[in-house]
């Protein structure tokens, strides 16, 4: 036992091994004291129990010191790590959405590194308003008479429902009582906002007649909702906008239309799917139309209130304001993102979503021939690749019944192994996440941007592949 005792390296032995020294150069030296006296003690427990030691006190000292460079360089890692989006769905809630324009990223990065206009009037020399520049970009866009900002589209139905409905009744259809991502509901956002639910019509339709007939003097305003990640099919009858409008305005109430998706370019001249704009749901008569910033308009996280002057200043003097409120950077970038919509033409070469919605299937086609044999080497004989065909969505609940086509890289994958070889490229040093279907995996390519960032760690997919179990003969 004391021969055994005697291969315990001491304290400032594992301090002098040059992985130790550069952990603690990057990482600081209490926390590499800590874990060598962790070390160290766990040693000394499994010699007491008599588990197997290193050969030597220099063997164990290594060890240890390797140990504890890995250790720290794992507990560094960031946990919102860049990744590449091979799902087949463009606007991935669980990877962040929309990816910002090159122009936002540098209008962000000088909000975060100089001090910057932000509640400030250069001209008078006094205290100005925070949204004032980014509300009036989304009048001159939408043609809105004002708008205002908050953190995101829920923020800013409840802000409106808040400011002009609270202890009254908002009158929204049953078809349009939606559940949003993450179990948030639209009747318990108006709960919290304060204002009472009053249903109109039937989960498939809903008339005019229904709206007008519970109008009451309790009535604060009427709202219409996006139905965003479902539709009804087959007997149906949606209430339009337009068709609302001239009621409301008759009982002297307003009109919100919570569009959700915060389309402002007709998505149509680059051959997609078309979805309701902003802009025509001011024309057809909505008093407020709240969108999203980080959907199809392509910008960071932001709800949108546009539209009356006088509903958008009482939702702007409501105390809950404040508390929604954006903070520099995402102004910044939502600003720089905004002003792209100026030229409408130069959308694709600008905008990232619009570019990943628009692209061919020629260059998908290109793009995938150019790294099949790359990726088939990296998988080696256990498994085969082929470039097959794919419908890639547009995701985050808008059109959900529309589809893009696509293609993809298709690896068969029988059962858990499908699950194995998933896991093996989230492993990958910028993990690739793509989706287990038909036993197969499939990496999507309308989403990948980054080809030589993608080309260069498959070194490392032999490893990944390995420490998942995925490899032949291994059980499945």
């Amino acid at each position: 036992m004391e021969q055994r005792f005697g291969t315990l390296p001491a304290i400032h032995e594992i301090l002098a091994a040059a992985p130790t020294r550069a952990a603690a150069a990057e990482h600081g030296h209490d926390a590499v004291l800590a874990l060598a006296r962790e070390a160290v003690e766990a040693l000394r427990k499994g010699i007491v129990a008599g588990t197997e030691m290193p050969a030597s006190r220099e063997a164990a000292a290594a060890e240890i010191a390797d140990g504890i460079s890995a250790r720290l360089a794992a507990r560094n890692l960031s946990n919102m790590r860049r990744v590449h989006n091979m799902t087949g769905t463009v606007l991935h809630t669980n990877l962040g959405r929309a990816c910002y324009a090159e122009t936002a990223i540098e209008a962000a990065t000088t909000a975060m590194r100089h001090p910057l206009v932000l509640e400030y009037d250069l001209e008078a020399g006094r205290r100005g308003q925070r949204d004032t520049a980014v509300c009036a970009l989304v009048a001159e866009i939408t043609g809105a008479e004002a708008a205002c900002l908050v953190n995101n589209n829920a923020s800013a139905v409840l802000l409106v429902l808040a400011a002009l409905a609270a202890g009254r009744e908002t009158v929204v259809s049953r078809g349009e009582l939606i559940e949003i991502g993450g179990s948030f509901r639209m009747p318990d956002v108006m709960e919290a906002a304060g204002t009472r639910l009053r249903e109109v019509g039937t989960t498939n339709r809903t008339h005019l007649k229904d709206y007008a007939g519970a109008i009451g003097p309790d009535t604060a305003l009427l709202m219409k909702v996006h139905t965003s990640n479902y539709q009804v099919m087959g007997f149906t009858k949606e209430t339009a906008v337009a068709e609302i409008a001239p009621l409301a305005r008759s009982h002297g109430l307003p009109l919100v239309d919570d569009l959700g998706s915060g389309v402002l370019a007709d998505l149509s001249q680059w051959g997609l799917p078309r979805e309701r704009m902003v802009q025509e749901a001011i024309r057809e008569g909505a008093d407020l139309v709240t969108f999203s910033g980080d959907k199809l308009l392509g910008g960071p996280q932001a709800g949108f209130i546009a539209g009356r002057a006088d509903l958008v200043a009482a939702c702007a003097k409501h105390p809950l304001k404040r508390a929604l409120r954006l903070d520099k950077v995402r102004l910044a970038a939502l600003e720089a993102t905004l002003r792209l919509y100026r030229a409408q033409e130069r959308l694709p070469e600008t905008l990232p979503v619009i570019r990943q919605f628009a692209r061919s299937t020629g260059e998908l086609e290109a793009m995938a021939e150019r790294l099949l044999s790359s990726l088939s080497r990296a998988l080696g004989q256990t498994y085969t690749v082929e470039i097959a065909p794919s419908e890639a969505q547009i995701g985050s609940g808008a059109m959900p019944l529309q589809t893009l086509p696509s293609r993809a890289f298709r690896i068969p994958a029988p059962g858990e192994r499908a699950e194995r070889l998933a896991r093996a490229f989230r492993q990958l040093p910028v993990p690739v996440i793509g989706r287990i279907a038909q036993g197969a995996v499939w990496l999507d390519l309308r989403c990948l941007e980054d080809e030589d960032g993608f080309l260069s760690q498959l070194v490392h997919l032999p490893r990944a592949m390995a420490g998942t179990g995925c490899l032949a003969g291994e059980d499945t």
